[in-house]
């Protein structure tokens, strides 16, 4: 069993930067695919950008250019850099990851909310 933890939520400014960082631990399983959902007030979760054992990112077309997703493999850890914050970025921002090799069992942290907010 793997658990997700997420830090770095908060309250920021309009045009701010916000780091967000997701620590795996537990299982000793090679993680798969790792991403950051979101969920805006009044709305459904939604994908924002995911990365790839690879490296490979992709990204929701509103955060491209704004966000960098990255992770480090050797300290299972995934992070999500977000700059040019406006409010429709406020949300709770959430880890996902899946498991590398069969069964792919996947895997979501608890999440940690950002407010953008003068």
């Amino acid at each position: 069993q793997v658990q997700l933890v997420e830090s770095g939520g908060g309250l920021v400014q309009p045009g701010g930067s916000l780091r967000l960082t997701c620590e795996a631990s537990g299982s000793s399983v090679d993680l798969g695919l790792m991403g950051w959902y979101r969920q805006r007030p009044g709305k459904s979760r939604e994908y924002v950008a995911t990365i790839t054992t690879f490296g490979v990112t992709d990204y929701l077309d509103l955060v491209q250019g704004r966000f960098t997703i990255s992770r480090d493999r050797a300290r299972n850890t995934l992070y999500l850099q977000m700059s040019a914050l406006n409010s429709d970025d406020t949300a709770v921002y959430y880890c996902y990851a899946d498991e590398r090799d069969y069964p792919q069992n996947e895997y979501w942290g608890q999440g940690t909310l950002v407010t953008v907010s003068a």
